[in-house]
């Protein structure tokens, strides 16, 4: 983690910056910009690594046993389901991979740098050694390099030293004795992001070659997994338990009943493939994305898949005021004294502040100097300090001629704490601000803030000619000129979007650095009720403990810093609720980490882009709204497969298990259950396309394990019922020999499987939920497969012998009584549950 040297640094450049022939070639000889080459796996050695699941080496071998053994016909038939399953897995996960990484690189961070003489906006991948790149407030810095020139440049670098203070940068030499990063003030590091200021930069090391990218490993672990990815993990352990305990328990029966080793090794294999969530993962993953390509036509850009299931579930959003309840065309209306009258020598000293400013410039700052020109050619700036979070205002220092000042503004209530006299117009003498002053003062400034004013206090003290920089001491004993109004007109739709967010079981709540009066003066035009209010200050005061209490019933959170943001998410994670955030600014970054849910707009800076988890193009409520509901979609349709899974499916296997223990003969072939499973496992790709009921979209969804068993417990006997009364039929009504009884149970079984989709899909009536023609089509053209294999030249490979025409019939009524009673047993489920979808209210 050594800084940058001169001598690293010396590469041919100049003022114009490098050319673009001369970037395209240093592009080539270093690689792109970034830690690890995203240049995927030649696809087949992605294909190959799909091989590396254990039940798939273990069906290998199985198949490898077979051909040694002379059971030619085996091998080539698993061989062949092995490859199918594992085909149709790779094919479905890579194009929902190419469909997630094309979104998230078109929200990828972009830099600006110059070439051949001008400033060019470039992905940061782009970015070469030798690059000068252009920085200001929000930017994240985009390689390793040297600082040549800069105005007020503050850097936090926690990421690299866990400094949480920013630190200032400038041009100039490296000291000799410099050798942590703490020390290189001209240097500036990759990842770090720019608080305040604007520089320039001489890019000196890109991608794995910076101080980050030599510790890249060790910072790029993944996130913390979510709530669905633990729900997932458990339910995978759940399906281990079983399959572990049925493999043992038929290999103990068919060895006691001394059956052949070899079918009876292969047969536990496939039992264990046959209740193996194995197309778990594929469906995970295109559903996701088909959700983010959803998602995608609505204008949000999703940079990780797994948060549009955490925007399902979510049942909290904090959001900021500025552009999201309002407009963001923020407007000086109101320019007044300390006694309220307007003031020309107010909007002089305010607009002087903002036009010095180089630092960390707000909207605010813009609507400043949109207001009206001001001449400032007699002024000169001397220094400045740097706005921050903490401190909330900026100070300027300025002369004119021989009279040299120090002009503050900041958050109104602070910078009349700092004043101790007051300017009055018509009287130089600039009166005590005493406590009936700051009592006048105080009303005036509650008396805008309820009329929806943000206010902004400006002050000012003369300082000595000879007083050469600024600094925070210098803050104090200021002479209080007055206020600056500005408002922020409230959006029309957003009072209608958190409605809508609302019955959809979101709270909203807001969380915001400007003052209680004016964010309660926009709730009240946008009938946003408000059940209470905490103010930074008494946030200050509170343990996390009483923190954590109080934030149950606070819908309001002004006058906050963005420790204090972070601690209001934290809290109400706390309390077991799925939070989003959505917030654009430097000071929204620590909050987008720790909520679930990171939601930023395209117009935000960096450091917020990249901390969230998904962009929203437009900023609008609305939008979200509708991204909430299609990550309930999705979730939704994931719990179809998992409910299919952990029912007709298990309850099958648990019969075959079962039949090991009065059959003479293997209930069903090693070959059929894989052929079974893929078949099956064919007929659930189009369970993405779903559409689901309006009930699994009302209210946030987690997922449940305790629901998950229990409809598994209620739905698999079923299935293992009708099994042992095929037994029957096929044993006694038909005299099946071994042949006949495994082909007649194989077409049951599989019409049984698949038919009972229609069933589990929705909580409601089957045929007033309609499925998408797709899943319908593949369902009923695999229970027809199945039907008719046995009269194909493929049935004999398979072991099957043609059936007697009665047992279609029996079939048929056998298929109906069964998704009957399944309805009656769902419904009753859904009672006993509470009509809860698979899901949680939190």
């Amino acid at each position: 983690m050594r800084p940058p040297s001169n001598h690293e640094a010396e590469l041919a450049i100049d003022a114009a910056g490098l050319t673009s022939a001369e970037a395209h070639s240093r592009l080539a000889k270093f690689g792109p910009n970034q830690f690890h080459d995203r240049q995927q796996q030649p696809l087949l050695l992605q294909f190959l690594s799909r091989f590396k699941n254990p039940l798939v080496i273990l069906l290998l071998v199985a198949s490898a046993i077979s051909a040694l053994t002379g059971e030619i016909t085996n091998f080539l038939i698993i061989s062949t389901m092995v490859l199918l399953s594992v085909t149709l897995d790779f094919v479905q996960e890579y194009r929902a991979g190419k469909a997630a990484e094309s979104l998230s690189q078109s929200v990828s961070l972009r830099a600006t740098v110059i070439r051949d003489g001008k400033p060019l906006e470039t992905q940061v991948t782009d970015v070469v050694p030798g690059d000068i790149a252009v920085l200001s407030a929000g930017d994240m810095i985009p390689a390793d390099g040297l600082v040549l020139e800069a105005r007020d440049l503050f850097v936090k670098q926690a990421l690299l030293t866990g400094e949480p203070y920013p630190v200032e940068k400038r041009p100039g030499a490296l000291s000799a004795n410099a050798t942590d990063l703490q020390d290189a003030a001209n240097a500036v590091f990759m990842g770090t992001s720019v608080i305040s200021g604007c520089a320039k930069m001489r890019v000196v090391k890109t991608g794995a070659g910076t101080a980050i990218g030599a510790i890249a490993d060790s910072i790029s672990r993944r996130p913390p997994p979510t709530a669905f990815e633990i729900g997932t993990h458990r339910f995978g352990l759940l399906i281990m338990r079983l399959t572990i305990l049925l493999v043992l328990f038929v290999l103990l029966v068919n060895a006691l009943l001394h059956k052949p080793w070899l079918e009876s090794f292969l047969f536990a294999v496939a039992l264990a493939v046959g209740l193996t969530p194995e197309l778990l993962p594929m469906v995970v993953s295109v559903t996701l994305s088909r959700g983010a390509l959803h998602m995608a036509r609505k204008r949000v850009i999703v940079k990780r898949l797994a948060s549009i299931q955490n925007l399902g579930s979510m049942d909290v959003l904090c959001t900021d005021k500025t552009g999201t309840l309002t407009e963001a065309k923020i407007k000086l209306e109101q320019h007044v004294d300390a006694e309220g009258k307007p003031s020309d020598r107010v909007l002089e000293l305010v607009y002087l502040n903002s036009f010095f400013e180089t630092g960390l410039k707000s909207p605010l700052d813009d609507a400043i100097l949109a207001h009206q020109n001001i001449d400032v050619s007699a002024w000169k700036k001397i220094d400045e300090v740097p706005f921050d979070f903490e401190r909330r205002r900026v100070s300027v220092l300025i002369e004119k001629g021989d009279d040299r000042l120090l002009v503050v503004k900041g958050a109104s209530e602070e910078i009349v704490a700092l004043c101790n006299r007051y300017e009055e117009q018509g009287n130089k003498s600039q009166p005590p601000l005493d406590a009936g002053a700051r009592e006048r003062i105080q009303g005036q400034r509650i008396a805008l803030e309820r009329e929806g004013f943000r206010l902004l206090g400006i002050a000012w003290r003369r300082v000595p000619k000879d007083h050469p920089h600024a600094v925070v001491g210098d803050e104090a004993e200021l002479v209080f000129a007055g206020f600056a109004g500005f408002l922020d007109p409230p959006k029309e739709s957003a009072g209608a979007a958190l409605a809508a967010l609302a019955e959809s079981g979101v709270a909203v709540k807001i969380v915001t650095g400007d003052s209680e009066l004016v964010t309660q003066h926009v709730c009240a035009i946008l009938n946003i009720p408000v059940s209470g209010v905490l103010t930074g200050k008494e946030i200050g005061e509170m343990d996390d403990s009483a923190l954590r209490v109080r934030v149950e019933q606070a819908n309001l959170f002004c006058r906050v810093n963005p420790s204090q943001k972070d601690r209001v998410i934290l809290a109400l994670k706390a309390r077991g609720h799925v939070v989003g955030y959505l917030g654009d600014g430097i000071n929204d970054a620590p909050s987008l980490h720790s909520a679930d849910v990171g939601l930023s707009v395209d117009s935000a800076v960096d450091v917020a882009k990249e901390a969230a988890d998904m962009i929203l193009m437009d900023q609008d409520l609305h939008v979200l709204h509708d991204g909430v509901l299609e990550g309930r979609r999705t979730f939704a349709n994931i719990m179809k497969y998992i409910m299919m899974g952990t029912s007709s499916n298990f309850g099958n296997m648990f019969s075959m298990a079962g039949a090991a223990l009065f059959l003479p003969f293997l209930p069903m072939l090693p070959t059929q259950i894989l052929l079974n499973n893929i078949l099956y496992d064919i007929s659930e790709v189009p369970i993405p396309l779903d559409e689901v009921d309006p009930e699994d979209v009302r209210i946030p969804q987690v997922l449940d394990m305790s629901f998950i068993r229990n409809f598994m417990l209620v739905i698999g006997p079923i299935s293992s019922v009708f099994d042992f009364l095929t037994f029957y039929v096929m044993l006694v009504v038909l005299k099946a020999d071994e042949a006949l009884f495994q082909t007649g149970w194989f077409v049951e079984s599989l019409s049984t499987q698949v038919l009972v989709i229609f069933i589990i899909r929705t909580r409601g009536n089957p045929f007033k939920s309609r499925a998408h023609p797709v899943l319908v089509a593949t369902s009923l053209a695999i229970a027809t497969i199945g039907a008719v294999m046995p009269f194909t030249p493929l049935g004999p490979y398979f072991g099957f012998v043609p059936l007697p025409s009665r047992f279609y019939f029996i079939l048929a009524a056998m298929v109906i009584a069964y998704l009957l009673i399944v309805e009656i047993a769902k419904k009753g489920f859904y009672r006993w549950v509470g009509g809860s979808s698979a899901s949680k209210a939190h």
